[in-house]
């Protein structure tokens, strides 16, 4: 059984030569250390780095006791799951290793893992540090471990079968079956690439407690930025793109009736308001749903002004449309422009979610294929 030890790195040069070190000390290669023949082991590291990192990779892989292999990848796309991700089509061995260059994943503790892999037969070994004697002191303050707790939870709490047997999906070190996982079906972004694979599909999954150490150089890559990504990406695996999409929405249709409220206090009748509103409002939640909704379509769709003209006029006619419908309301039936605008937005909103994803954001090898079978009549 070959094991591919799997590092995510960014700027962590001086633990790559302490990190090989430990790795090849654990798995003595004159023994059988969690059942992995001699020789049976190789470290990649998935390189996103801006400084010497990659140097002192290829410096230590001259001398390493086990063969070292890197991928430095010039453009970081996904972010550390997305390395991860890349390491694992890269894989050779039959098992996967995922762990940080930051030894606060112990290498001591990856022959377990493998063992416990190869004696389970499960897809995914997941280290945890809160089952058994695991410990998640290594996190640097209360503040982080509370985070990381409530993290936690939540996610049990939004994927209460998948991950009924996990009590840390939060954690970057486990053990996996390249072959028993679909990449392709893999959304990588931000920290988060356990949650991701077991979110997307059932696997066998087991665990083994460890303990969580200290960093042995540099500094944490924890952020507000990366909680926010977390908080994405959990809604997006739980709820589908529709979701960002949604709060986007939700967030406009607030900002359009702050709009309209200030417009007519102001003495400006409600349909120049509503129009103005409207106009804002579609650029706006346009820019939003770039970033956070169709980030990933946009290299293979129109170019940015197609895409901006296309949605400003497709979401141009809807506003007219129910610009009129909010004046025949309101003249003949409901005197309450803002409580029937608010009915006629969340009536749009389905429409508006279908045009982007079928129309503006439509990859273009689809277009061309749909054109071809006009053509052809099939």
């Amino acid at each position: 059984m070959d094991v591919t030890v799997v590092v995510p790195t960014y700027n962590e040069g001086p633990n790559v030569a302490e990190l090989v070190r430990r790795i090849a000390s654990a798995f003595d290669r004159d023994g059988d250390a969690g059942g992995v023949t001699p020789g049976g082991v190789d470290v990649l590291f998935v390189d996103d780095s801006t400084d010497g990192t990659p140097d002192e990779i290829a410096r230590v892989a001259e001398a390493a006791p086990l063969p070292v292999r890197m991928i430095h990848r010039e453009r970081p796309d996904g972010g550390l799951a997305g390395a991860v991700v890349a390491g694992l089509r890269a894989a050779t061995g039959e098992l996967a290793v995922v762990m940080d260059g930051d030894l606060q994943h112990p290498p001591e503790t990856v022959p377990l893992l493998v063992e416990r892999a190869r004696e389970a037969r499960a897809d995914v070994v997941v280290a945890s540090r809160y089952l058994g004697r695991g410990d998640a002191g290594g996190l640097d303050g209360r503040y982080r471990r509370l985070v990381s707790t409530a993290s936690g939870l939540l996610a049990r709490s939004m994927f209460p079968v998948k991950l009924r047997d996990v009590s840390d999906p939060m954690t970057g070190f486990f053990v996996v079956r390249p072959a028993a996982v679909d990449l392709d079906a893999l959304r990588p972004r931000g920290f988060k690439i356990l949650l991701e694979i077991l979110a997307r599909q059932r696997l066998a999954v087991v665990e083994v407690p460890f303990v969580f150490g200290e960093r042995f150089a540099g500094r944490s890559k924890a952020s507000v930025a990366n909680g926010l990504r977390y908080l994405r990406q959990l809604t997006s695996l739980r709820f589908g793109r529709m979701s960002p999409f949604a709060v986007i929405g939700a967030v406009g249709s607030v900002l359009n009736l702050a709009i309209l409220a200030v417009l007519q206090g102001v003495g400006v009748h409600y349909l120049p308001a509503v129009i103005v509103a409207n106009a804002v409002t579609i650029v706006t939640n346009f820019l939003l749903q770039e970033r956070f909704v169709f980030a990933d379509l946009r290299d293979g769709a129109y170019r940015f002004s197609g895409r901006f003209l296309r949605s400003f006029a497709f979401n141009g006619t809807e506003a007219a449309v129910r610009t009129l419908l909010l004046w025949w309301i309101v003249e003949r039936a409901v005197p309450y422009p803002e409580l029937v605008q608010a009915v006629l937005i969340l009536v749009a909103f389905v429409v508006r979610f279908v045009f982007q994803t079928q129309v503006v954001y439509r990859p273009r090898a689809a277009r061309a294929a749909a054109r071809a079978a006009d053509r052809t009549g099939t």
